[in-house]
């Protein structure tokens, strides 16, 4: 069963603290599916265990996970994820109930966030700990929560409206 929340696009106009969007080609960037593709796997019959993130809008768009794992608290960046298709960031079965999302738009500099505050970095990383973001020579960021409830599974659909999309299968 995978559970799938709709996350609406923040326009923010201040753009000084926008980065370039990189490949995070050492990570789990085999996730790329056509809008097509995707409706296809998420068939009932066809479920697959994995962290998705959606890109619902017709620009491309740099996301960010964080997590909790075994060394502590993991951020890990940067998934271009093109218009209308979508990225699996943790493949295999969900091992945290909480997991944490950033994104930003490249076209329009608008971001997707959230309350708690993870560190990030300029291109592609993988950093263990959110704290003293600066003084480690990392950015911060907030990141928007997502409750799997311990579900294997999980999708996210970034969006440029506002409004829940929920659908299990």
């Amino acid at each position: 069963m995978t559970k799938s929340t709709e996350f609406p696009l923040e326009t923010v106009p201040d753009h000084s603290h926008s980065r370039p969007l990189r490949s995070a080609s050492g990570l789990s960037f085999l996730g790329l599916f056509a809008a097509a593709a995707f409706f296809t796997l998420a068939a009932p019959g066809a479920a697959r265990a994995d962290f998705r993130v959606c890109n619902g809008t017709q620009n491309l768009v740099g996301v960010a996970i964080g997590y909790r794992a075994t060394e502590g608290w993991v951020t890990e960046g940067w998934w271009q994820i093109p218009a209308t298709t979508c990225a699996t960031l943790i493949e295999g079965e969900l091992q945290s109930r909480y997991y944490y999302l950033y994104a930003e738009d490249a076209a329009r500099g608008g971001r997707w966030t959230g309350e708690v505050n993870m560190c990030v970095a300029e291109n592609e990383f993988k950093i263990t700990g959110v704290q003293d973001c600066f003084a480690r020579g990392f950015q911060k960021n907030g990141f928007k929560e997502y409750d799997t409830g311990r579900q294997g599974s999980w999708m996210v659909q970034l969006s440029d409206t506002p409004g829940p999309q929920e659908s299990q299968n």
